[in-house]
């Protein structure tokens, strides 16, 4: 098989594909990994700041507050891993048929070149 354009092409472009994939794969994987084996890896500490009161006292915040701020927290975590998700298996997506198809198309070539 000798060297061309076209084939410089073809071989980045499947490694771009293969890489993307790669790439997606392992966030899938962290994520797993963060949601099921270590359980408090996506967990924030979050210090409550003491709500003002109109005549400029400071007031500690009530456990109802620290109730709503712990059910916040754990609403913007779902919706962190959802948005990791979708974008790993984007990657995914896009990736996996970008590497196929360059690839398949340079085994073909090189089955041509051998029967030439």
């Amino acid at each position: 098989m000798k060297f061309s354009i076209r084939l410089l092409y073809l071989y980045l472009f499947s490694f771009i594909g293969l890489l993307i994939a790669v790439i997606g794969a392992i966030r899938l994987i962290q994520l797993g990994i963060k949601v099921y084996v270590f359980k408090g890896a996506d967990q924030y500490a979050t210090y409550s700041t003491p709500i003002l009161a109109p005549d400029g006292k400071g007031s500690t915040s009530t456990q109802a507050d620290i109730e709503i701020q712990k059910r916040r927290d754990e609403t913007e975590n779902q919706r962190q891993r959802q948005r990791e998700v979708s974008e790993a298996v984007a990657m995914l997506i896009v990736g996996i048929p970008l590497y196929k198809f360059h690839w398949n198309t340079i085994q073909k070539e090189a089955k041509r070149s051998k029967v030439s």
